[in-house]
């Protein structure tokens, strides 16, 4: 038994907790806030001004937002002036820390690895991206170096990006499946799902490419980041089989994935864990998905969802022809025991309890 600590968790500084801005994140935080409570730990969190709240004690904070990671060049280094929220918000942690047994880092930006000596206090760094850039690499190489114990990623595949990712600690992921609701059979139409913001790196337009070939419309939900995106999509399928649903609270889209035959992702970019694919399967949806990171190790080809090569188009949409061959109770049930928020909530106590043990502070030489 793990006798109950503090922590104070740092949301990412990419936008307000409740705007889709901060894509997995949002839902790893509240999946960890409510099993960590749970499980008797006091919990409170940093947050850009705006944020919902996720029902433990907040402290919001304003600035400028910052860039999400995955719409930078590889060469970018981070920029961190006063009135940027990053900044404000580890200026808030360095403030609040000595409250608490551990500060839990959820912002991908170089800021709390490199300065996670400023606190006086243990910091744990959840990577909730793959590599992305040279500085955050550097970063992550430098703490997996000095701190190894402090640093966890959501998958192997995540963390096999990273010159040092054999050394993190993996914890996978997990959902609060209360909203998640299950159904046994999809429309008629055999509809598809996509959920996550339209943006390149998500690949909607391969998804839709997909769907078009299999005759299957597409139904969207998630944040419109990029026009430009969202018209190439529609203009890869016939007119009126692309609909977005709109970007709606997570237990509002969870009530309504239902009715899709199977959930689709086509991902650029190496996904560092797919909360939307264990969302989809609690509510009976199979995924398919390309055989491109953290999905390879949620989806279990031929049962719960099909995997394809990456980037082919012709081989998604021959997956997408197969989906009703596949168990909707399966895929609830491989859901619900392996991505609880309460067994995230469990491999996390047991990182941070390590970290409380033997972290030391994380030293960055010149």
């Amino acid at each position: 038994m793990i006798a109950p600590f503090s922590v104070l968790v740092m949301s990412t500084p990419v936008g307000p907790i409740g705007s889709g801005l901060g894509g997995g994140v949002e839902t790893t935080l509240r999946a960890l806030v409510r099993g960590l409570t749970a499980r008797g730990h006091r919990v409170e969190v940093v947050a850009p001004a705006g944020s919902q709240s996720v029902g433990v004690p907040m402290h919001c904070v304003n600035g400028t937002p910052q860039a999400s990671m995955q719409l930078l060049e590889r060469s970018t280094v981070s920029t961190t002036d006063d009135g940027s929220v990053l900044t404000n918000m580890w200026t808030e942690i360095s403030l609040l820390a000595e409250g608490f047994d551990v500060v839990l880092n959820l912002s991908y930006d170089e800021l709390p690895f490199v300065r996670a000596v400023d606190v006086g206090r243990p910091v744990a760094h959840l990577v909730s991206m793959g590599s992305l850039t040279d500085a955050m690499d550097a970063a992550i190489d430098t703490t997996l170096r000095c701190s190894p114990a402090s640093v966890a990623m959501h998958t192997r595949a995540q963390a096999e990006t990273y010159a040092r990712g054999a050394a993190a600690t993996i914890v996978g992921g997990g959902i609060d499946f209360d909203t998640c609701r299950f159904a046994a059979s999809p429309q008629a139409d055999g509809r598809m799902a996509f959920v996550g913001r339209v943006s390149p790196e998500k690949g909607l337009v391969d998804a839709a490419r997909a769907c078009a070939i299999a005759g299957r419309p597409l139904h969207v939900w998630g944040l419109l980041q990029d026009p430009d995106e969202w018209a190439r999509a529609l203009g890869s399928m016939p007119e009126g089989a692309l609909i977005h649903r709109g970007f709606v609270a997570p237990d509002v889209m969870r009530s309504q994935i239902g009715e899709c035959a199977a959930i689709v992702m086509a991902s650029k970019w190496v996904e560092a864990f797919g909360n939307v694919a264990v969302e989809a399967m609690a509510c009976g949806l199979p995924v398919v998905s390309y055989r491109r990171g953290g999905p390879t190790e949620v989806v279990d080809d031929g049962e719960t969802g099909f995997l394809v090569t990456p980037d082919d188009v012709a081989g998604l949409a021959e997956a997408i022809a197969r989906v009703g061959t596949l168990s909707r109770r399966a895929c609830h049930e491989r859901a619900v025991e392996r991505h609880s928020h309460g067994a995230f909530a469990q491999r996390v106590e047991a990182w941070l309890a390590g970290v409380l043990v033997g972290a030391v502070g994380t030293d960055f030489p010149a």
